[in-house]
């Protein structure tokens, strides 16, 4: 995991491009996320190694926590951590103090790894529809991955379309909550944007968004308006794919207060 290099994650922030770089460089909207595939022979020594590259995290007295997850569906050999809620600053200082705890993870870790990848996340609050805090770390996440398609404009209408589904949101109070991020450095194959929503336990997922969210924005702006957001969002997207991620509180990171 070379995690170590720069250590790792927490729960979800976005991206953006250009002069606005600068003025994002301050904001504590940036999440760190590394991906690693392990082979079902490897997963006791590699969660072990986990554990101990966490141990001496603690010793050395890191300030930057980070957020594990283990696959519940999709790929259930993989294992995801973030670092979240950090400015691209705090990024580079969190690759200085985890420096210590480098060979940890390079005598521990590295061998039990099939694959890892790592991308950086940044938040779009305008496109979000922030959970509540005040629910703590859900144990489960609907992890949506969004590939757009190549063709001029498609980034703007699939923008523009989710920020119209959040308007209807607030309009009619609805009940879904969920987080939008752009994925930066992510790499062929990388999606472009992922979609979070938190669920308590596996019951509150099967039962999913009440009204389902065409039906919110037909409530909040009449079937024809749902039915052209619905085809201008669909019409900008290459492939969508997701699967649902589970906390887990034993390979979580959290530094002391």
């Amino acid at each position: 995991m070379k995690i170590i290099k720069s250590c790792a994650v927490a729960v979800f922030a976005a991206v953006a491009s250009g002069g606005a770089h600068a003025a994002e460089a301050e904001k504590a909207s940036v999440s760190w996320v590394f991906n690693d595939i392990v082979a079902p022979a490897e997963q006791a020594a590699y969660e072990a190694a986990i554990k101990s590259f966490n141990k001496c995290l603690g010793q050395h007295g890191s300030k930057f926590g980070w957020i594990a997850y283990t696959h519940e569906t999709g790929d259930t050999y993989k294992y995801s951590y973030v670092a979240g809620n950090l400015s691209w600053a705090d990024i580079d200082t969190m690759r200085a103090t985890t420096k210590d705890c480098q060979s940890t993870w390079r005598n521990e870790g590295n061998a039990h790894l099939k694959s890892e990848t790592s991308n950086f996340l940044v938040v779009q609050p305008e496109l979000s529809r922030m959970p509540n805090v005040k629910d703590g770390q859900p144990a489960l996440l609907n992890v949506t991955y969004f590939t757009l398609k190549g063709t001029y404009g498609s980034d703007d209408a699939f923008t523009d379309g989710l920020k119209k589904i959040t308007a209807g949101a607030e309009k009619t109070k609805w009940n879904g909550h969920y987080i939008v991020y752009k994925v930066r450095a992510g790499d062929k194959g990388a999606p472009d944007y992922i979609l979070v929503s938190p669920y308590k336990n596996f019951a509150e997922y099967g039962a999913g968004f009440n009204p389902p969210v065409w039906k919110m924005l037909e409530a909040a702006n009449g079937k024809a308006d749902a039915d052209a957001v619905r085809k201008q969002i669909n019409d900008a997207i290459e492939d969508v794919s997701s699967h649902v991620n589970g906390y887990s509180a034993e390979l979580t990171y959290t530094p002391a207060k």
